[in-house]
């Protein structure tokens, strides 16, 4: 989905594909058949924007086959899609029964993530639209905090400013001008967009920025505005914006609020949980870490990292972090000029949720993602863009 800013420019609308687990390209041509395009047509529009997740066997295959990287870019076309931002932060197993640690392997020392998100810009520079020229994606920040060291530290920088270099070569090359952003994550090294801060500025090149993730944000009690002026002042670039939201307790000292949030406890993917009390921000690593005993203090409100869906927060006494979404962005696009012009909604836990409310068919899983975009669109056009055809 497009949207015409009031500045004349494009700001680019998308729903992340890691929702539908694919390795192969097959299984992405059959995302494109069974979900994609009939989230399209619920949605009554001719084009719809998706930001593609390629696990790294379907990004080898066609960043090795010109003729399948070919056939990808025709099926979007036939099905009404395009592609302008990739979602590189899985490297493979995103749809395994348990993700939890895995989903921060290779990290930014190990050369495998270096190949896999330049195999990534490869792809992307071929599948953006004819009349587009600028291409995002978004990766991991950096590792997980507990194996980092100063060695890995260095060798993390070298491969960044290695991307940099065949980013800019790409664009030389092609004319298509890419970006990478890193999206700061609970209980990674880059854990909030302050952390981001100091690696970014550090390798200074505009083809490496951030990717603001409002669950994220959210989950770490950051203030948006304040965090998005941080990033404004030390002029890191923001990539792009994925559109989420994050599981709120109030008052998680309450037996019934710990029951409602134990029904999101769910063994496949990490639900790192924070709490800003007077000394700082604390936190676990899970949710169920959180709930057993008191691992955590509760004499304030809990986050947890479980990007449930927009249009949907949760029955009381639990909610979501909607209204950091909302304030993040008004400051990314309302203003005079978007700060992003790339935004993409990615709730990738549908099938995570309590069983009473997971889709039982793909017919409701599209009318959930539909909703979601909706959402996000009347959001947009209430700060003054105007959808585009």
């Amino acid at each position: 989905m497009r949207f015409r800013h009031p500045d004349g420019s494009t700001v680019h609308l998308a729903y992340c594909t890691n929702v539908h687990p694919a390795e192969t390209l097959d299984g992405v041509l059959a995302q494109l058949r069974d979900h994609c395009e009939p989230v399209r047509r619920r949605l009554g529009r001719d084009r719809l924007g998706i930001g593609l997740w390629l696990a790294r066997d379907a990004a080898h295959a066609l960043v090795t086959d010109p003729s399948a990287l070919r056939g990808l870019r025709t099926a979007l076309e036939h099905r009404g899609l395009e592609v302008v931002t990739l979602n590189g932060f899985p490297y493979e197993g995103f749809g395994a029964e348990e993700v939890k640690y895995r989903v921060y392997q290779p990290d930014w020392a190990d050369p495998e993530r270096l190949a896999h998100t330049t195999d990534l810009a490869r792809v992307l520079a071929q599948l953006l639209p004819d009349d587009v020229t600028e291409g995002s994606i978004s990766t991991l920040p950096l590792a997980w905090r507990t194996a980092y060291d100063q060695e890995r530290a260095t060798a993390a920088h070298t491969a960044l400013t290695t991307l940099a270099e065949r980013l800019d070569a790409l664009h030389e090359l092609t004319g298509r001008s890419l970006r990478i952003g890193l999206e700061p994550e609970p209980g990674c090294t880059v854990e909030t967009t302050r952390d981001a801060l100091a690696p970014l500025t550090a390798i200074g090149h505009d083809r490496i920025g951030i990717c603001v993730d409002t669950c994220h944000l959210a989950t770490s009690f950051e203030d948006p505005h304040t965090a998005l002026d941080a990033l404004a002042q030390a002029r890191v670039p923001i990539v792009k914006s994925q559109l989420s939201a994050a599981l709120h307790a109030e008052h998680p000292h309450l037996s019934e609020v710990r029951a409602a949030l134990a029904a999101f406890d769910e063994p496949r993917f990490l639900h790192q949980t924070r709490t800003l009390t007077a000394a700082g921000l604390r936190g676990t690593d899970d949710l169920g870490e959180a709930l057993a005993g008191d691992a955590l203090p509760d004499a304030s409100p809990w986050r947890a990292h479980f990007h449930v869906p927009l249009h949907a927060a949760p029955a009381a006494p639990l909610t979501s972090t909607l209204p950091v979404l909302r304030a993040a962005l008004t400051r990314l696009v309302g203003g005079p000029h978007p700060l992003t012009h790339h935004l993409e909604v990615e709730t990738y836990t549908w099938q995570a949720l309590p069983p009473e409310l997971r889709p039982r068919a793909r017919a409701q899983l599209v009318d959930g993602i539909a909703a979601e975009l909706t959402l996000a669109r009347d959001l947009l056009t209430d700060l003054g863009l105007k959808e585009l055809p």
